[in-house]
């Protein structure tokens, strides 16, 4: 069997975010109707069209490498969309619903960030600058999403659910 390089590192990566990032747009869907806080129910819907544009230049990532798009079973993400799902099943009609979806949204943005920024430094090793670009840019959507998610649950959800469960 050949020894793998960088560049199979990389395209499996590749592959595992793509799929990663196809199960969360359908995931923030179900948190969008889920979410009782307006300003949350908001904000995931903002980060699903802000994720369309993602899988776009995901997209344009494989056709700068050279590879067709396809996907990889991720399990990491599969358990991290799960445990959203199951807040919005134990949570439900809760005042600690948003809380927990807003908590699990962060727990796949960290797991986004973690994948990005390896994804960024590996293309930047292979040479690939117009991928480079793409990543950075997705990477830096990601950072900020998490940062507006942690205002918020600072600002109102985490007080919210506490208030209402006192």
């Amino acid at each position: 069997m050949a020894q793998k390089a960088l560049e199979d590192l990389f395209y499996d990566l590749l592959k595992d975010v793509y799929y990663a990032e196809r199960k969360i747009l359908k995931a923030l869907s179900k948190m969008a109707k889920g979410a009782q806080n307006p300003k949350l129910k908001a904000a995931f819907e903002k980060h699903r069209e802000e994720t369309e544009g993602q899988i776009e230049r995901l997209q344009q990532v494989f056709e700068i490498f050279g590879k067709r798009a396809v996907s990889k079973n991720c399990p990491a993400i599969d358990g991290l969309i799960e445990e959203g799902e199951e807040v919005l099943e134990d949570f439900r009609n809760s005042p600690a619903l948003d809380a927990g979806l807003l908590a699990a949204a962060q727990a796949v943005e960290h797991y986004e960030i973690a994948r990005y920024g390896a994804l960024r430094t590996w293309a930047t090793m292979l040479g690939l600058k117009d991928a480079v670009k793409l990543l950075d840019e997705t990477l830096q959507q990601e950072g900020k999403t998490d940062h507006e998610l942690t205002a918020l649950a600072e600002a109102s959800i985490n007080a919210m659910a506490l208030k209402k469960a006192a």
